[in-house]
């Protein structure tokens, strides 16, 4: 049962490499283009959505923090297709792993800070040491909140990990439990599948969250930095 139970989470293999960096990459191929000057309506739902979702996160930004747009915006979306795409069955999610979080976390958290440290050093050094901090206090509250900054990153992978697999297991364990009292009580069935199909509705709607609230962090994280 365990194994099963988290099978579905180990990194898949063909003819013994490493399957993951394929599936990272299958995601793009999925977003649809035109090549013609008038759009059909998926891609102006589309390009209504980008810009939606561009709007919001850049409006808080600066000049400078608004040339990130791109990045946030390829982001987003990599990350929610992603997600979108491990609910299929007998499928990966690349989310699911720390190590890929992480991958994706700290050159963006560590290129905020760097943009930070060079753009205007005072005020990335003011946030180390609130105005009217007692002196006795300064030594731990520097040590605070550089804990606090160098573990921003392991913040965002870990949410976003946490949440993902959370809702693996769970949709597995209530799909085994919906097979198991088919051959036993069909009411007792209805009603497991019933719930099992309201939480796929709810985890369509967590792999979107997750992929808007990591990309809203971040572009958080530049802010405070441009």
């Amino acid at each position: 049962m365990n194994e099963n139970l988290f099978a579905s989470f180990i990194a898949p293999t063909i003819l013994g490499l490493p399957a993951a960096v394929l599936i990272i990459l299958f995601p793009p191929l999925l977003i649809p283009t035109s090549k013609y000057l008038i759009n059909n309506r998926l891609i102006t739902t589309q390009q209504w959505l980008i810009k939606l979702t561009s709007k919001q996160m850049m409006t808080m930004h600066n000049t400078k923090g608004r040339t990130w747009s791109l990045m946030l915006v390829s982001l987003i979306i990599f990350i929610a297709t992603t997600n979108l795409l491990g609910l299929l069955p007998h499928s990966f999610t690349p989310t699911t792993q720390l190590s890929m979080n992480l991958a994706v976390a700290i050159p963006l958290w560590a290129g905020a800070v760097i943009m930070g440290f060079r753009s205007k050093i005072k005020n990335a050094l003011a946030h180390f040491l609130p105005q009217g901090t007692p002196t006795p206090l300064i030594p731990m509250l520097v040590i605070i909140e550089t804990i606090s900054l160098l573990i921003q990153p392991m913040a965002l992978a870990v949410r976003l990990t946490a949440n993902i697999t959370a809702g693996h297991l769970l949709m597995h364990l209530i799909g085994s439990a919906t097979l198991a009292m088919s051959t036993i009580n069909l009411p007792s069935t209805l009603i497991i599948f019933t719930i099992l199909i309201l939480l796929t509705i709810l985890e369509i709607a967590v792999a979107l969250i997750q992929a808007y609230v990591f990309t809203l962090l971040v572009s958080r994280y530049l802010h405070d930095n441009t």
